[in-house]
C-alpha cells in the first residue's frame, strides 16, 4: 500500500488511542508487526499556545521501527495549519487528522467526530494541514458519521481526498454508537468505492480471521487495530500472516505475555518517570490479564500498582494463579 511517499507493508496499523498509545506501546506494537503507528491525539490549539505537555506526546521514541505519524485534533483550519507548521521540524513521517474521537470534551469543541457533520470544513482542515506539511503525507481517521441520520463517511472522505489527503481510516460506527453495537462493513465498502486513495478498515478486529474477513468483505487496502492489540501486540503478526496466506503464528505463551508487559511498563517509566507512568501502566497491565485465571484478584492488583517493583509482584501472582506447564 502506498500512502503518499510511504510504502506500507501488508498488515495492520496501530490505531491512535488517547492514554494508551504512548511511545512504549507503539514500540511494542511496531516490533510485533504493526505496519505503522500514530501518536496519541494532540490538540492543535495547545501546540500553538506552546503547551509543553502536548509537545511531549509527539516524541517518536527510540528504536521504534516502521513509519510513525502524529495525530492532531482541532476544528479551525487556520489553527490546524499553524500547528502543522510548528511541528514540521520534528521526527515523524506523516500527519494524521482526528475526525473520529467521540469523547464529549473533544466533540464539544467541534473537533473529532463532530467534523463528520461538516464535510466542507473537514476538507478545509485537511487542506490547511497539507499546505504546511512540507511534503509529508496527511491521513485522516474518521467514523461512519455522527448518527444514523448523518452517515457522512463517503462525503467526508471525498472532501478529504480532494483537499490532498493521502489515505483515510474508517471506523465503521457513528459517533452516537460509540463502541457498540457491531460495525457496519458497508460503510468501509462505500468509502473504498468512492475514493482513489487508500482506505483502511477499523473496528471489531480481534483476530487474524476478523482482519481477513474485513478485507474480503470491503476490498479495503489496509487495516487499523486498536483495543484488541492492547495486551496482545502479537495480533499484528497474526494478521500479517493471514493477509499473506501464510501459517498464522501461535498465541503467545504466558511467559511471553508477562515479559512483554514488564518491558512495556519499564520503558514507560524510563521515558516518563515512574510517577507519571505507573497510573497509565495500570490500564496497560489490565489488558495483559485478559483470559487469565484469578481475574478478579489480578485486576485488583493492577489497580493497586504504585511503583515499578509492583509489576514483579503482579507477575508472581499471575504465575501462582496460572501455573506453567
Amino acid at each position: 500500500m502506498q500512502i503518499g511517499n510511504l510504502t506500507v507493508a501488508p498488515g495492520a496499523a496501530l490505531a491512535p488511542m488517547a492514554g494508551f498509545t504512548d511511545a512504549a506501546c507503539r514500540r511494542m506494537a511496531a516490533k510485533h508487526g504493526a505496519v505503522y503507528t500514530i501518536s496519541e491525539m494532540v490538540s492543535a490549539k495547545a501546540l500553538t499556545f506552546g503547551d509543553k505537555k502536548s509537545a511531549r506526546l509527539l516524541r517518536r521514541g527510540a528504536d521504534t521501527p516502521g513509519p510513525y505519524g502524529v495525530q492532531l485534533f482541532g476544528a479551525e483550519p487556520e489553527t490546524m495549519g499553524q500547528a502543522a507548521a510548528l511541528i514540521a521540524d520534528r521526527d515523524f513521517d506523516f500527519y494524521d487528522i482526528n475526525m473520529g474521537c467521540p469523547a464529549p470534551k473533544i466533540v464539544s469543541s467541534g473537533a473529532g467526530s463532530k467534523l463528520m457533520l461538516d464535510p466542507a470544513l473537514a476538507g478545509r482542515i485537511v487542506e490547511a494541514v497539507v499546505k504546511h506539511s512540507g511534503g509529508r503525507p496527511v491521513t485522516v481517521k474518521m467514523r461512519a458519521g455522527w448518527d444514523d441520520a448523518h452517515r457522512t463517511a463517503v462525503e467526508v472522505a471525498k472532501a478529504c481526498e480532494a483537499a490532498g489527503a493521502a489515505a483515510v481510516a474508517v471506523h465503521a460506527r457513528t459517533r452516537e454508537q460509540m463502541y457498540q453495537p457491531g460495525i457496519d462493513l458497508s460503510v468501509i465498502t462505500a468509502v473504498k468505492q468512492a475514493v482513489a486513495i487508500p482506505v483502511l478498515g477499523n473496528g471489531d478486529i480481534a483476530s487474524a480471521e476478523d482482519a481477513l474477513a474485513m478485507v474480503q468483505a470491503t476490498g479495503c487496502d489496509g487495516l487499523m487495530v486498536g483495543r484488541a492489540a492492547l495486551g496482545d501486540p502479537w495480533l499484528f503478526g497474526r494478521i500479517a500472516a493471514a493477509l499473506k496466506g501464510e501459517e498464522i503464528p501461535p498465541m503467545p505463551t504466558l511467559t511471553q505475555r508477562m515479559e512483554a508487559m514488564r518491558t512495556q511498563v519499564y520503558e514507560m517509566c524510563e521515558e516518563k518517570g515512574e510517577w507519571a507512568a505507573i497510573p497509565q501502566a495500570r490500564s496497560q497491565a489490565l489488558h495483559y490479564m485478559h483470559g487469565l485465571r484469578g481475574a478478579a484478584g489480578l485486576r485488583r492488583a493492577c489497580c493497586e500498582l504504585a511503583h515499578f517493583e509492583d509489576i514483579d509482584r503482579l507477575i508472581e501472582q499471575v504465575y501462582r494463579e496460572n501455573p506453567l506447564g
